[in-house]
């Protein structure tokens, strides 16, 4: 691993940057480029489910990273390195595939792509895990963060103008070239050797039977049942308040990914400053006082100021509650199955996502977007329940505890 500290974090910031580039196309571009070539809603829908079903499967990735040396180069850097290579190779050659021709083949390729996407995302999450003492699990997730939301900016910006101004080619090739910006800071990286209490062992499961653990996960599901609920509305609600246009929309929405990249800083910064018990009550506020104040917006010019600023503020408190779960998942995880554990508990963020968005569309449509917003703040006070269990010993890793 490089010894410099800013070099080991633009690594792991270039990772999920890349990674964010991706997830950007998947979610503002994907749909309108099957559409361009004549696809209907209905193929669009069932090309996304089989597209997601990596992550779904990405705890058997994980436990394979964890258990597997692959060709005695190492854990995670070589199982990164496919993972980019799969994602880099089929980037190039998707634009000579037609989707409505060749549907099942376009669809295939896309759950290829995506289960390259898998085995890097997780593998790098257990590299942090493995090579990142606890102070600086903070830190790292500030990276990760914000090189994800820069990610998604620019595949929502640039990416954008390329696929109007050139060719669709030019915007997979674009996302291909930016694939291989992560192997400028892997090459010549070596892993540390694992200790042998630090190998895979199925008992480290056992952990799962600790209610430590679990509480960690049920906050994370809640936060994300927020945050993703929630943010899924603003741009509708703001569409339909002040009128704004599309165009307007996508600015908006750079200048909350802007809000991201700030709010995982900040994340990072109150970890280190006050606690991550501290840190995750103020979160916690954060959260619930920007869902509030958009909750009061009106349809004026002043309104429509305030709704500008207050959207960076919500980016800023998405990527506060970002940054600050992923590293109390961090601080729960056993090194021994560090890739798959995190997994683990990721998927409970991932049904949060799910719930928060069914929920924020059901509300939404009942008792209209300002009541909504309420609600999600509302919400956060589910939080606070299992806060205790959350800090109860976190002095006390997870992996000694479990010996």
């Amino acid at each position: 691993m490089p010894q410099n500290k800013t070099l080991r974090y633009l690594m792991f910031g270039s990772l999920y940057f890349t990674q964010g580039t991706i997830l950007g196309y998947f979610a503002s571009l994907n749909a309108l480029y099957l559409q361009s070539r004549g696809l209907t809603l209905t193929d669009i829908g069932i090309f996304g489910a089989i597209a997601l079903i990596p992550f779904v499967i990405k705890i058997f990735l994980g436990m394979l990273s964890d258990k597997v040396n692959l060709f005695g180069k190492g854990h995670r850097i070589p199982y990164i390195y496919i993972g980019l290579a799969v994602q880099f190779l089929l980037l190039i050659f998707v634009p000579f595939v037609n989707p409505k021709q060749y549907y099942w083949g376009f669809v295939a390729m896309a759950f290829f792509l995506q289960l390259g996407m898998a085995l890097y995302d997780t593998c790098t999450d257990g590299l942090a895990l493995d090579t990142a003492p606890e102070e600086e699990h903070g830190r790292i997730q500030a990276w990760m963060v914000g090189g994800r939301a820069v990610g998604t900016v620019v595949a929502a910006s640039a990416v954008g103008i390329l696929a109007d101004k050139v060719s669709w080619q030019a915007v997979f090739w674009s996302l291909a070239a930016l694939t291989l910006l992560p192997a400028l800071f892997l090459f010549g990286v070596k892993e540390p050797e694992k200790d042998t209490e630090a190998r895979f062992d199925w008992s480290a499961f056992k952990a799962f039977k600790r209610w430590q653990v679990n509480a960690v996960g049920i906050a994370g599901l809640l936060v994300f049942l927020v945050i993703v609920g929630a943010n899924q509305l603003v741009n509708p609600f703001l569409v339909e308040t002040f009128k704004i246009s599309l165009t307007q929309a996508g600015m908006i929405t750079s200048l909350w990914g802007i809000g991201i990249v700030i709010g995982s800083f900040i994340g990072s910064g109150l970890i280190k400053k006050v606690g991550d018990r501290i840190a995750t009550y103020i979160m916690l506020a954060m959260v619930a006082i920007s869902l509030v104040l958009v909750a009061t917006l009106t349809s004026t010019q002043l309104g429509l100021n305030l709704a500008v600023a207050l959207v960076v503020l919500y980016g800023v408190a998405y990527g506060t509650a970002q940054t600050i779960t992923f590293a109390l998942c961090m601080g729960v995880t056993d090194t021994r199955i560090a890739a798959s554990m995190f997994a683990i508990l990721m998927a409970f963020t991932n049904v949060g996502q799910g719930i928060g968005l069914a929920m924020g569309g059901k509300l939404s449509d009942l008792a209209g977007f300002q009541w909504t917003f309420i609600a999600f703040a509302a919400v956060c006070i589910l939080v606070l329940p299992f806060l205790p269990a959350v800090f109860g010993k976190r002095n006390q890793r997870t992996q000694n505890s479990a010996h």
